[in-house]
C-alpha cells in the first residue's frame, strides 16, 4: 500500500502526517493534532527505484544504425 503525506492547513497548527493508504480509500479530512477538518494530502518524492539487469539511469536505448 502506498505512503501519503497530509499537512494541515490551520495556522496555528501546520502538523505532518504520513499514513499508508490504500489506492481507493477517502483522503483524511480532520487533523489528528488539532482535531479540525484542514488536513490536505501533499506531493512527495517516491522512494520507488528500478534494480537489476537492464535498468541502468545512465545508460540510453541503442541507437539503430
Amino acid at each position: 500500500m502506498p505512503m501519503y503525506e497530509y499537512v494541515c492547513e490551520n495556522e496555528a497548527c501546520r502538523h505532518k502526517i504520513e499514513v499508508m493508504q490504500k489506492l481507493s480509500d477517502e483522503p483524511l479530512k480532520f487533523c489528528p493534532h488539532c482535531s479540525k477538518e484542514s488536513l490536505k494530502k501533499i506531493i512527495s518524492l517516491s522512494n520507488f527505484i528500478l534494480k537489476g539487469t537492464g535498468w541502468y539511469k545512465t545508460t540510453t536505448k541503442p541507437s539503430s544504425e
